[in-house]
């Protein structure tokens, strides 16, 4: 049944915002020098060429051919692309460049899809009689989400491309180093809500449904642990201290031999930081992007630990009065003054640098510059269903091996900061945009 495209604030909403993410994503794959395509910056995760055929053909086969039970016209590429890897150092890929079809192929399948899944979006009435994950235009807001997601995926994958792989850009306004000195901050005891409430809004489903946790009193680190906070750990030997390390954690540094963040590197100059388009000294304000393991010897070294997700929740969005915010800061939406998020520039700015982002308690930096570790195991909550579209979305990695993140970092959608959004990873992988902060109980 065909309908007016303005006439339905959700089909209007859901254009708007599937543009947007495709400007984001589109703009990543311009920005790379044509060979780089075939690329694996990474070597436990697909080549680039993979997410150029991943995008539109997860929306496809989600959209188009579960939803709308479409025949594909490709199904060959639809299989190609439809599933990404679990990153694991056991487990390196070994295709070649030659294993993968041409950009011109790719390209013109995508563009068939785009048309197919815009037309369907533009004429699909949104109401209970639209059929599963519909209703609420559920199966369009993954899609929209998935490949927000691989913005921030292919992000960080380009920092470990060489310069001469990609076109320079320039991170805008980028602002001047507080200069503040580290601190703890004392959060009274009180409940943390975490997930929400099922069919209050959208969401995945690893955040169903609302669970209520009482927190002790405890005190967190009011900003997180620094580039110059760090490298005291590593200049005291904390890399080399086996009593700072479980028994995985110790095999996996020596098996790499790991020494360092791996954002970090020295050269005739002293220690460098690796960015997305150049690099420069060690900036020591920066908050340091770290394995959670990495992040787990910290804190032990300092005599504390990662804070658990309930605790990052409390301190993020409770208040003395027992009321909990939306975001840190209050209830209202994320603007840029509040953090270094959606997309605003390309690395981390010094930490404390956006003091209208704290929590009414004082912590700062807790959405945007870094996702952080926390030291809850990704489990579900009670009440947890999966998507009956997408079973394996979450319940794959409820495996014990794969620890909580929260908060988001610089290339992280507004629409996923969320109080609820609960992003995952494995404690040995290095890679990403991830830092933290400790706690004491």
């Amino acid at each position: 049944m065909a309908s007016n495209v303005t006439d339905d604030p959700i089909r209007a909403s859901l254009i708007r915002r599937l543009q947007e993410s495709r400007i984001q994503t589109d703009h990543l794959f311009q920005l790379l020098h044509p060979k780089a395509i075939y690329d694996r910056p990474i070597p436990e995760r697909n080549r680039i060429v993979f997410y150029l055929g991943h995008l539109e053909t997860f929306d496809w086969n989600l959209i188009a051919r579960r939803t709308f039970g479409l025949d594909p016209f490709n199904e060959y590429l639809d299989n190609l692309f439809a599933f990404g890897i679990d990153p694991l150092n056991e487990d390196i890929p070994s295709d070649k460049p030659s294993d993968w079809p041409h950009p011109l192929e790719i390209s013109s399948y995508n563009c068939r899809i785009r048309e197919t899944i815009d037309r369907l979006l533009t004429t699909t009435v949104f109401d209970d009689s639209a059929g599963e994950g519909l209703g609420d235009g559920q199966v369009f807001n993954v899609a929209i989400e998935h490949r927000l997601m691989h913005a921030e995926t292919l992000a960080y994958m380009y920092t470990w491309l060489p310069p001469n792989r990609k076109q320079p850009q320039s991170d805008q306004n980028v602002p001047s180093d507080p200069l503040v000195k580290p601190h703890q901050v004392e959060i009274p005891a009180g409940i943390a809500t975490l997930g929400m409430t099922r069919n209050s809004a959208f969401g995945w489903d690893n955040e169903f449904d609302l669970t209520l946790t009482e927190v002790p009193g405890f005190w967190i680190d009011a900003y997180n642990v620094t580039n110059r906070e760090f490298m005291e750990f590593v200049q005291a030997g904390g890399y080399s201290e086996r009593s700072l390390w479980n028994d995985s954690e110790w095999e996996w540094i020596t098996r790499e031999d790991i020494r360092h963040p791996r954002f970090w590197y020295q050269n005739v100059d002293g220690w460098q930081q690796r960015n997305m388009f150049d690099e420069c000294p060690l900036p020591s304000s920066w908050p340091v992007y770290v394995s959670h393991a990495e992040a787990t010897a910290f804190a032990r070294w300092v005599g504390r630990t990662l804070p658990t997700e309930a605790h990052l929740h409390r301190a993020a969005y409770g208040t003395s009065n027992g009321k909990e915010n939306a975001f840190p800061w209050g209830d209202t939406p994320p603007d840029l003054k509040h953090g270094n998020f959606d997309f605003l520039r390309w690395n981390p700015t010094p930490v404390g640098c956006h003091p209208a982002g704290n929590s009414t308690f004082g912590v700062a930096d807790l959405l945007g510059n870094g996702w952080e570790w926390t030291s809850t195991l990704f489990e579900p909550f009670d009440g947890f269903e999966q998507f009956s579209f997408y079973p394996g979305y979450s319940a794959d990695f409820f495996d014990g091996n794969h620890y909580v993140m929260k908060g988001g970092s610089s290339r992280t959608a507004a629409c996923m900061l969320r109080r609820s959004f609960r992003n995952w990873f494995q404690p040995h992988y290095p890679h990403i945009y991830s830092t933290f902060r400790c706690v004491e109980a």
